[in-house]
């Protein structure tokens, strides 16, 4: 018996080998197969041998099943603290306070010092009673990593990017306030232009912030109504012109009839401003938008609205095509913050829709995204 493991409950026969599963597919009379689980299992008796180890916890500890079957639970999941002292001992699930229930889930080193995420349960027939079962759950960390390292990305470019125009608007601001009378009006004209400008910036940001929290968390509220969907693309053109644009910078070809769309108009135009605005900015030459009924994803009988927005400018380099939906990708350096499509890609899928980035006929970036028709459920 490994140490710190003494079984206060009662001896069992042999442990079942590692192709026996009585009572049920994981042999625990559950009628649930374990290596269904997305994560790592591994079960002991009241003597501490594992009489389950699922294929998952094979995956992540490297052990073949057939190793650790029949074990005591220490050898077969030799698990240490990030102070190198062995856990199992520590711990001490059968010899130690009968009130225990278990153990929260932490960080863990198997052999070789990968870490790993595990909890446990001490299973008692009675309270207080003996333990009559170990059952250990297993996750990498892999996963959680990523997302603490997104998190901390999003952290620093949010505070880079706030840290410019706020500092903006606070000297602006206390120049104004101290020596106002020593300004001319064009001067206080051009300083809260600019301090308008910078506020404006922070609201946009904070916007996608927002925007971000809820795709993430599968929270994108869409209030569906009718969109004509190429009107909308000409008020953007027109918008882009009149910032500066010249009109034979973009080329519309419409192709129809379109189906009728029910869509969020708000969330339509947040993505066809974010890609015009790409195409004008990173791109050269004219911007092209093409606009025709297309198959609706995943519908065989459905029809859709493509809209594709193409440039003539340098274009997207191979490599970097899958990197184009992701957080913080940049296709220059011209500003940004490199959060915009990874929204706009969000926000169509939110819809049920398909975005995708391409070669276009004229050399450079090629987007296309097909929204379905999505007519809300009263009205079918």
């Amino acid at each position: 018996m490994a140490v710190g493991m003494s079984s206060p409950g009662p001896a069992h026969t042999t442990a079942p080998r590692a192709e026996e599963k009585p009572d049920g597919p994981d042999g625990l009379g559950t009628g649930i197969d374990p290596d269904d689980l997305p994560d790592g299992l591994v079960v002991a008796d009241e003597r501490g041998h594992v009489v389950c180890f699922n294929a998952a916890a094979a995956r992540i500890t490297a052990t073949p099943r057939a190793d650790a079957i029949g074990r005591p639970l220490e050898a077969a999941l030799p698990l240490e603290d990030l102070k190198g002292k062995r856990w199992w001992a520590l711990t001490d699930p059968y010899g130690g306070l009968a009130t225990r229930n278990g153990q929260p889930e932490r960080n863990l080193l198997l052999p070789g010092g990968r870490e790993v995420l595990v909890a446990a349960r001490y299973v008692r027939e009675r309270p207080t009673g003996p333990v009559c079962r170990v059952v250990v759950s297993l996750r990498g960390t892999e996963a959680r990593r990523r997302t603490e390292r997104s998190h901390a990305e999003l952290i620093a470019t949010v505070a880079h990017e706030l840290r410019s125009p706020l500092t903006s608007v606070k000297g602006f601001t206390a120049t104004l306030l101290a020596k106002w009378e020593r300004f001319t009006d064009d001067q206080k004209r051009l300083m809260l232009e600019t301090v308008d400008a910078d506020a404006g910036r922070v609201t946009r940001l904070i916007a996608e912030l927002l925007d971000i929290s809820r795709i993430d968390s599968g929270r994108l509220e869409l209030r569906r109504q009718p969109v004509d969907i190429t009107a909308a693309v000409a008020r953007h053109i027109q918008a882009l012109i009149a910032g500066g644009q010249t009109p034979d910078r973009f080329r519309v070809r419409a192709r129809g009839p379109l189906p009728d769309l029910w869509a969020d108009p708000d969330k339509v135009d947040q993505v066809l401003g974010n890609l015009l605005e790409n195409a004008v900015r990173h791109g050269e030459g004219t911007v092209t938008i093409d606009i025709a009924p297309a198959p609706a994803p995943g519908a065989c009988d459905e029809m859709g609205t493509a809209v594709t927005v193409s440039d003539e400018g340098p274009g997207i380099p191979e490599e970097s095509m899958s990197r184009v939906f992701t957080r913080f990708w940049r296709g220059s350096k011209r500003g940004g913050t490199g959060l915009g499509l990874y929204i706009v890609k969000g926000i169509v899928e939110a819809h049920g829709g398909t975005i995708t980035v391409d070669r276009g006929p004229g050399g450079g970036a090629e987007f296309r995204f097909i929204l379905p028709v999505s007519m809300p459920a009263y009205l079918v």
